[in-house]
């Protein structure tokens, strides 16, 4: 037998094995498909990409371990959890009647409870989240919890900074988890003095040379603030400068988002997520004790909020559920601000059925994208909700990055996950639900100021897109699952 016909061989054993380890490890069928196609006529390099992007190392081996770690120490809190839900559906029935069944799908699937009496404060844009933050922080007393995705070496990423290592020197313990792609500027020297003022910090998973591609597929896209177990801070707004909107500074894009502030009781599982991210990343082993769960102080508002949060290490992806099941609940009118409108089949059919069954669906988008790519991925959405009457707009004074949810004036969504594959299945996510008519009241006055400074989606005009415009949309929707 001839060398070359040795190599035909176990070249096709070794195809026959990626496809039998596709088909047992994919459970989407058109991912499966579309890798085995890959493997199969794309001679070597289609195995190479299944490996490199195609397996979640993290959720298969470091991810495993997390979830187990996380569900023991949360099971110490189920009975308090699910007791203090029953007890709050019960005594605010009546501000969550639409929202019951979101309620009890957050609570079988996050053990999220429902908590009462929180005061919540609705924060545009970084002008306001920044100084809300910094006073907060200043006034903290006993330990700060933060966890970023971007911390730039920028203007407020020093502040910042210099704030920390302030209140670690009055003995605040302070605590800071940054994910190690996004940011990537904070390495070394920042990263140096944060810990020499004492700050610990850690990167949630640090990115090395070695399965760098996979790495970088699976980020911490957590925003969290927690301060002295009474204040939380969650959004979409990161640690940089590009997120203030300086007046007389046209040179740069106006950049639009969303961040809240939740006093109460509702923090209290944004803290859990924090210490078992802590755990994960530190190698320390903090636990749900009285130090970090004490009684909250009394109601300091009337809003009812539940946490949604998921990730790699999650068993199903309860952000894309949590999502699914408050479009579903709409009888009246669904608004929705998202960067990127990439949502898997059952979301858009979703929105779809709404706006068919006379729901008015309205959905802003950025008019100028800080993706070409992803841009172009989200275009190929565009055709089939317009043509079910969904209203779509294009936020023309800047680049939209908010990811915010309205449903019927009773039920909002504030967050840090985008209507994408990626917040769905690859990163780490968190949202805040808030059942408050108040306060959903405020985030729809804010939609609606957002679309004065959008231009409506014509569907004549849309649909009548060039030919190569149109082809060139649907390549980039091929790479979507990575963007």
């Amino acid at each position: 037998m001839n060398l070359l016909l040795v190599v035909e061989i176990f070249y096709i054993l070794l195809v026959i094995v990626v496809c039998l380890r596709i088909i047992y490890d994919t459970r989407n069928s058109a991912k499966a498909l579309a890798y085995l196609l890959f493997a199969v006529f794309v001679p070597v390099w289609g195995m190479i990409f299944y490996f490199v992007f195609g397996i979640n190392y993290r959720k298969q081996a470091i991810y495993s371990r997390k979830l187990i770690d996380d569900e023991h120490r949360l099971k110490k809190l189920t009975e308090r959890i699910y007791a203090a839900s029953e007890a709050n559906l019960i005594a605010h029935a009546e501000g969550v009647t639409d929202g019951k069944k979101l309620v009890k799908l957050l609570l079988r699937e996050n053990q999220s409870p429902l908590t009462s009496g929180n005061k919540v404060k609705l924060l545009i844009n970084g002008e306001q989240k920044f100084d809300e933050l910094f006073m907060a922080i200043s006034e903290a007393r006993d330990h700060i919890h933060l966890e970023y995705y971007i911390i730039e070496n920028d203007n407020i990423g020093n502040r910042l900074k210099d704030l920390l290592i302030k209140k670690a020197r009055e003995g605040v313990k302070v605590r800071l988890i940054y994910d190690d792609f996004g940011s990537s500027s904070i390495r070394g020297r920042f990263v140096k003095e944060l810990r020499k003022g004492g700050v610990e910090a850690y990167p949630f998973n640090r990115v090395r040379f070695l399965y760098f591609a996979n790495r970088i597929n699976y980020r911490n896209h957590r925003k969290i603030v927690v301060i002295d177990s009474r204040t939380a801070f969650i959004g979409g707004v990161n640690i940089s400068d590009r997120y203030i909107n300086q007046p007389g500074d046209e040179d740069r894009q106006f950049w639009r988002d969303t961040h809240l502030r939740i006093d109460g009781p509702g923090i209290f599982l944004l803290q859990h997520i924090f210490v078992s991210d802590w755990n994960f990343c530190s190698g320390q082993k903090l636990d749900l004790d009285q130090t970090y769960f004490s009684d909250p102080p009394a109601a300091q508002g009337s809003a009812n909020v539940q946490i949604a949060y998921s990730g790699p290490d999650s068993p199903n992806s309860t952000i894309m559920f949590s999502f699914l099941k408050a479009i579903n609940l709409a009888q009246r009118e669904i608004l929705l601000t998202t960067p990127y409108l990439i949502p898997d089949d059952s979301v858009m059919d979703a929105l779809t059925m709404a706006a068919l069954s006379g729901v008015k669906v309205k959905i802003l988008i950025p008019g100028i994208s800080d993706s070409k790519l992803v841009s172009m991925a989200a275009s190929t959405n565009y055709g089939d909700l317009l043509r079910a009457g969904v209203e779509i707009y294009r936020y023309q004074k800047g680049f939209v990055h908010a990811k915010t949810l309205t449903v019927d004036g009773s039920i909002s969504i504030v967050g840090t996950a985008n209507m994408d594959h990626r917040s769905f299945y690859l990163n780490f996510e968190v949202n805040a639900i808030i059942y408050s008519t108040e306060f959903a009241e405020e985030l729809r006055r804010s939609f609606y100021k957002d679309i004065e400074s959008s231009s409506l989606i014509q569907y004549e005009e849309w649909v009548s897109r060039p030919f190569y415009t149109k082809l060139a949309e649907r390549t980039a929707r091929l790479f979507s699952p990575l963007l």
